[in-house]
Order: C-alpha cells, then structure tokens, then sequence
C-alpha cells in the first residue's frame, strides 16, 4: 500500500490533480490539493527563433545625369526646362554653373526631393513631367547656337554674313572665318532686309534718331539698318526683337569687329 501511495503522489504532482486518501480506519478524508508551480519560461523547443527571411536590400541612389561642371546640349535642355516652371532665369548657357546647381536645388525641395542640386533621374522625370519639350529658340534664348554653312556669296573678300537661319554672323576675310557671334534681327513690322549690301558708315557712340535708342558700334550697310550692340539683346535674348537691325549681344566681341570692319566691306544677309 505505502509503495502505490507513493506513486500515486507522484503521478499528482506531475499532473497537478487532485487526489482522495484513506485512513486505515477505512474513512475518507477531504481532497488533497496539489499545485504544480507554473513554468517561468517556455522550453527550448518553444523558443522564439531568430527570422531566417532575408532582409530586403536598400534602395540605390538614384543615378546622377549632370552635375556642376558638366556642359552640353542636355544641360541646355534642362536649364530650358527649368526656366519654363521658374526656377531658372538666365540662360540657357549649356554650362551647369552655381546658378544652375541653386536652381535644381529649389525644385528638389518644393518636391520633397533630396535637394543635391545633381540632377539625378528621378528629378529628371520629375521636371519632365512638368514642362514642355523645348524648341530651338528656348534652348538657345540667349545664344550660343552653331552658325550653318557661309552663302556661297560669303567666299570671297571681306564679308559680314548674316544667317537668318541659324541667327548668327560669321566675320569672313577670303573664304575664312575670322569670328562668329550670335545675332537677332527685326521684328514682324519691321524685318532686317536680305541681300548683298556693303558698310557705308561707322559710328562708334550712335544713338538712333528715329526711336531714340542707342546703337553702340554701329555698321551701317542699308538705310537706317546697322550691325550694332545692343543691351536689350543682351539682357533678354531671343524674347525681344530690333527695328531691323541686326543686334549683337556680345560687347567685347562687337568691338574687336568694329575695330577690323572697313567702309567698303560686303554684308550679305541670308536665309
């Protein structure tokens, strides 16, 4: 009896069950309650195991395009498109220079972008979504454009040759090329006329007596039309227009051509 007793109590303590004894007498007695203690930490097979999914990789920084220092055709690009949502004025130059870095910089930060000033692609598409592609004239507002190929009239001698087509002057002294500047014309109402003319006059501080403008370095060569500097060509590009002049925005290099330009000397303005 003692032995069974035993492993009864054991069986108890393993289960945490409730057990009825007896006296010798043969009377029962009250249940005796034995409580297991709780386990205070799970076992090891019931352990929280470290995670053997992969984490995902971090994103890569998006691609840098242009950057300060760089110049091109595509940075030309982007300054005209940044001028379109008004984060840029000047230019545009094909130079990214520290206005063009601050410029970027701007429209990054309106956009919640990482404000770099690197054009990277994502700004990239950014900014494209947002503007227009732009022509010929926006991307060279303020010149800079190629010159095309001289008129055959261009060749021989001492010439001024004006293309209408590519907006530009070649200084051409037997077939050479000597200079070349960009150029802006008439307007509408008044249009720079084409031909084959000659320089009849040269007047270094001129001022125009009919719209009382002034006409610095003038080359006259058809009437009132003059090859000259002009500020306004200079401060605003392509965006305005002459009376029928032909406008140079570049002062240092219209006088280097004042200074070598003779009366006599052909012009001849094309398409």
């Amino acid at each position: 009896m003692g032995r069974s007793f035993a492993a009864l109590l054991v069986l108890a303590l393993a289960c945490g069950c409730t057990v009825r004894t007896a006296d010798g007498d043969g009377k029962r007695r009250l249940p005796v309650r034995i409580e297991v203690p709780e386990r205070s930490t799970p076992p090891a097979d019931d352990a929280p195991k470290p995670s053997t999914t992969p984490s995902a990789p971090a994103a890569a920084p998006a691609a840098v395009l242009w950057s300060r220092g760089d110049s091109g055709r595509d940075v030309r690009e982007l300054q005209a498109r940044l001028r379109q949502v008004a984060w840029l004025y000047d230019g545009p130059t094909g130079s990214y220079d520290d206005l063009t870095e601050r410029a970027v910089k701007g429209f990054q930060g309106k956009r919640g972008l990482p404000r770099t000033g690197r054009t990277d692609t994502v700004t990239w598409k950014r900014l494209k979504a947002m503007t227009h592609e732009p022509g010929k004239w926006e991307l060279y507002l303020m010149g800079g454009q190629p010159a095309d190929a001289p008129d055959a009239r261009c060749l021989t001698g001492r010439v001024l040759c004006i293309s209408k087509t590519s907006r530009t002057l070649r200084w051409m002294i037997d077939g050479r090329t000597v200079m070349t500047v960009s150029v802006r014309f008439g307007s509408v109402g008044t249009p720079t006329r084409e031909g084959v003319f000659s320089v009849y006059w040269k007047s270094r501080h001129h001022v125009s007596t009919l719209y009382d403008s002034p006409m610095p370095y003038a080359m006259f060569f058809s009437g009132g039309q003059a090859v000259h500097y002009s500020a306004d060509f200079a401060a605003n590009g392509y965006a305005g227009g002459s009376h029928g002049c032909v406008n140079v925005r570049d002062e240092t290099a219209i006088a280097d051509l004042y200074a070598q330009v003779r009366n006599g000397d052909k012009v001849v303005v094309h398409w």
